[in-house]
């Protein structure tokens, strides 16, 4: 079988992220589907935390021309350039457009939203500007001191999301002449899934583990999110069912981390067989070097 990419459809326990706010009050991200409204983390953002922790824009570079792009040119592309592998379109003189390696979805809860909101002030560092410069806090009206209260919706819980990385595609830039040699490509994928493996997000100041608790997927010859429409999980329990089976068995894997996070363990262990999350991923790396490096 002629495999062309690599497909994982993910669920993990993780934050939204923010939207749009109103005065001091911030809002998590949410979408409408099924007659109900989920939180969700965008696929902007949650690929954006992927390019920075797999290190693929360290060598990010800039250029402000009308719009803020990444800098593209002869001596610098998607070839030479791991950042770039994400998509690019630059119009500095000549106009180069480059679609990314990888697709990634939104991270969508499993459970529809329940405003859950937090309540926060500065006081601290308001009571000490106020002291510094003799004034009151007790009278933030009459005294600008910076007092400012503020609220933000809350949300941690499973998501599922799913990631596509073209094989074919990586290291290659149809703008310019050449392509990456076998290692380097294969470094790249396995970067990222380092990055899929040990996810984790900063959101409002806080640390969030967004580990895969339950992974599926492998080389594809298909370049589609091929497990997309068969893990759903319902009150804490993943779905099992024929189509998922049988996807698996067409020469995937299932990882499980075990934590109890999904309610029916037991039965994925004894449904799925699956390896753990660390066993699963480093079968893909292999596989990836082999895709490779033969």
């Amino acid at each position: 079988m002629n495999k062309k990419a690599l497909t994982l459809t993910v669920v993990a326990n993780m934050t939204s992220n923010y939207s749009e706010g109103l005065g001091n009050v911030a809002s998590v991200q949410k979408v409408f589907k099924n007659r109900r409204i989920y939180s969700m983390r965008s696929r902007e953002s949650l690929k954006n935390a992927i390019m920075i922790q797999s290190g693929w824009y360290d060598d990010l570079e800039t250029e402000v021309d009308g719009a803020t792009q990444k800098k593209v040119n002869e001596d610098l592309n998607a070839i030479n350039c791991r950042a770039l592998e994400g998509g690019y379109m630059n119009t500095q003189a000549t106009t180069y457009v480059r679609r990314s390696s990888f697709y990634v979805t939104d991270a969508i809860s499993t459970e529809h939203f329940i405003s859950e909101p937090r309540f926060h002030n500065n006081l601290y560092m308001a009571t000490n500007y106020a002291k510094s410069k003799g004034l009151s806090v007790q009278e933030p009206g009459k005294n600008n001191i910076g007092l400012m209260p503020y609220q933000y919706e809350y949300d941690k819980s499973l998501k599922i999301y799913s990631i596509t990385i073209d094989l074919e595609m990586i290291g290659k830039d149809e703008n310019f002449e050449g392509e990456a040699d076998a290692k380097e490509k294969a470094d790249r994928v396995i970067c990222l899934l380092d990055a899929i493996e040990n996810l984790s997000l900063v959101v409002k100041g806080n640390l969030d583990n967004a580990e895969p608790i339950f992974a599926v997927g492998g080389l594809s010859p298909r370049k589609t999110h091929y497990f997309e429409n068969v893990v759903n999980v319902e009150e804490a329990k993943l779905i099992i069912s024929s189509d998922l089976k049988n996807k698996i068995d067409r020469g995937f894997y299932a990882g499980l981390l075990q934590g109890n996070l999904l309610e029916n363990e037991e039965e994925i262990e004894e449904e799925l067989h699956p390896l753990t999350i660390t066993e699963m991923f480093d079968k893909l790396r292999q596989e990836v070097k082999e895709y490779y490096l033969g």
